[in-house]
């Protein structure tokens, strides 16, 4: 979800809709390609920025940044930094963040199946 003016009525209106529904709430954590598609790699394992990058297709460096930045504000995954030359940097999911597994593995079903409708 993009950046909306805080005093405009579409946030408040977002804002009020997310306090009352919780599945709101999580579509706003998780919800967008990036956010997801970052998530259901870090379900098989702790893994470094670049190894993010190269896979998955197209985003940016900067739009990876931004989602990581994200997930680790809202507790969904950690930033380990490592003393090292060149800096070490490992993502990986929480607790929290790892019980979103069973659930991209329904979502992911449930793309294949609706694909199948489509054809």
């Amino acid at each position: 979800m993009g950046k909306i003016k805080e005093t405009s009525t579409n946030f408040e209106n977002k804002k009020i809709l997310a306090d009352e529904c919780s599945e709101v709430y999580a579509a706003n954590i998780i919800g967008g390609q990036w956010s997801l598609v970052i998530c259901s790699w870090l379900t098989n394992g702790k893994m470094r920025f670049g190894e993010l990058k190269k896979s998955i297709p197209n985003i940016t460096e900067r739009m990876l940044t931004t989602q990581l930045r994200k997930l680790e504000e809202h507790n969904i995954i950690t930033r380990t930094v490592y003393a090292e030359v060149p800096p070490k940097v490992i993502y990986e999911l929480t607790d929290i963040g790892y019980e979103l597994k069973p659930i991209i593995l329904q979502m992911e079903q449930w793309g294949e199946r609706h694909k199948k409708l489509k054809l």
